[in-house]
């Protein structure tokens, strides 16, 4: 490699950008000391990328090997549009950090690149000074040398046998999905860049799921004829249930009663047409299209997660938030086996956000803005209690709502994500345990992270290295208790091909 051109993908948004500068600044300077340790010269893509026309005028004439600087949270077309259909090599780097989310965006991107067979490598540091992480130099070396970088696959495997108990658990719940398809109301499309997360009907249809989607502009047009005395009820219902909302407080005048009253107006727009649809499960774009119009969709996100819920039916409704298919079909999966097991069919929504050493293991602090239910916080299907409702922070969120948040408590839990890999369905299963962090840690983390959201702190059975070299997606699913077996077994069943994570899986 003679020249190595280093780009910034970007946020949709332009004062994320201008907020994480300082940061993708010093990560590029750090990214071009240890290149040019390496011997090799790089040079700068001017600007941040934050729209696919960028990507497409800047990066698609480049032929020379490209990184992309992975250091806060952007959007997966602001690469791959301006790389599909390239040969040239493409390195994505990122700083592990909690407060700027570069890794999440790698994650994310590196899914979305996958799924349109690009072929790219990743790599990441949590050192102040790249130099010094020899692993993360040997990677560059690697990728300098030979164009891409290969990484230990000791903890992935092929699926193995199945308990037949498991076995015959998954069969009937099968069965259930080839009498009749699961349908999956989209409230738009995905979003966030989240290119990785829609299939579509023709891969849906492959495997016992169908969509239906409905203009968010649905929910604009019906709110205003939800009548006072439901949200009057749903509001009451909330309260006496239990959720602390935190009104008025610092950083969130403007976040009051009205506010969540709106949240449950469209909580109810939505319920109503999950009915409506006689829709299984859930996906809701929100983001970016009704920012400025509506009310953040996560506290209406975390009740449908719930049993304990406003006019509900006894059952949490599986909702994905940004619409991302890649959770709401492995959540719709879960939720059924736990019920077929006897287990509270609840199954969270959460970011793989960023994670540390604790006791001799590597942790991840799991947390979604508001997609993670009640029962996660209290284990209690009836009720909302440790449900915190904060302001959404409003450098994101203009329009004031509250989040749907609370501290995960301890218990053994299985994973899956669904992504598309050579234009199939995949689904990545893996077992773990949330763990209950000393307050002092859990605070440090959630405080170096996003405060207003929910937090899962979990190990997922996998290295950290594991996971930052093949898992693709930003996002998983995670429901209590053990349906690992049947999970397989039901995945193999509607004609998922399936990879585990994890030594002791």
């Amino acid at each position: 490699m003679e020249k190595i051109a280093l780009f910034w993908p970007g946020d949709a948004r332009a004062k994320p950008n201008e907020l994480a500068l300082p940061n993708v600044t010093e990560a590029t300077v750090q990214l071009e000391r240890a290149f040019k340790k390496l011997g090799r010269t790089t040079y700068r893509v001017e600007g941040f990328l934050d729209k696919p026309h960028l990507a497409i005028e800047k990066l698609g004439p480049i032929d020379d090997p490209m990184v992309g600087v992975c250091a806060h949270w952007f959007y997966g077309p602001h690469t791959t549009d301006g790389v599909v259909g390239k040969k040239n090599p493409l390195l994505l780097a990122s700083n592990f950090s909690g407060k700027w989310p570069g890794l999440v965006g790698l994650l994310n991107t590196g899914a979305c690149l996958e799924m349109l067979g690009r072929p790219f490598s990743r790599a990441w540091t949590s050192s102040e000074d790249f130099t010094a992480d020899e692993a993360f130099m040997a990677n560059l070396d690697a990728w300098c040398t030979k164009g891409a970088i290969a990484y230990d696959t000791a903890q992935i495997h092929a699926p193995g046998p199945v308990a037949p108990a498991a076995a015959a658990i998954a069969a009937k719940v099968a069965e259930g999905f080839r009498q009749r398809r699961a349908l999956l109301l989209m409230l738009g499309d995905t979003s966030m860049g989240m290119t990785n997360g829609y299939f579509g009907p023709r891969l849906l249809t492959q495997h016992a799921f169908t969509e239906h989607k409905v203009d968010q502009a649905w929910i604009l047009d019906r709110g205003p004829r939800i009548a006072a005395s439901r949200i009057d009820d749903a509001l009451r219902f909330v309260k006496d249930r239990g959720v602390t909302f935190h009104w008025g407080e610092k950083d969130a005048a403007d976040f009051d009663e009205n506010a969540t009253r709106e949240q449950l107006r469209d909580y109810l727009v939505v319920k109503d047409m999950m009915e409506e649809f006689k829709a299984d499960c859930l996906g809701w774009q929100y983001q970016l299209g009704l920012i400025p119009l509506r009310p953040p969709s996560d506290f209406a996100e975390g009740l449908f997660n719930s049993a304990c819920r406003p006019e509900s039916n006894g059952q949490p409704i599986a909702c994905a938030t940004e619409a991302d298919q890649g959770n709401a079909v492995p959540m719709e999966m879960m939720k059924r086996l736990l019920q077929e097991k006897g287990i509270h069919p609840a199954v969270m929504f959460h970011d793989v956000r960023w994670g540390a050493e604790h006791e001799g293991r590597f942790l991840w602090v799991l947390l979604n803005s508001g997609s993670c239910g009640a029962y996660a916080f209290n284990h209690d299907p009836d009720s909302l209690r440790g449900v915190h409702s904060y302001r959404q922070p409003s450098l994101y969120f203009p329009r004031p709502g509250g989040t749907f948040a609370g501290e995960s408590l301890p218990g053994k839990m299985t994973w899956a994500r669904a992504y598309v890999q050579e234009d199939r369905l995949v689904m990545d299963i893996g077992r773990g345990e949330v763990v209950k962090l000393p307050p002092a840690v859990r605070d440090a983390w959630w405080e170096g992270t996003t405060r207003q959201w929910p937090f899962m702190a979990a190990d997922m059975g996998i290295t950290r290295d594991t996971l930052m070299a093949h898992y693709l997606s930003n996002h998983v699913a995670v429901a209590y208790g053990d349906v690992f077996d049947e999970m397989v077994a039901l995945s193999q069943a509607l004609g998922f091909r399936v990879r585990i994570l994890g030594a002791a899986a």
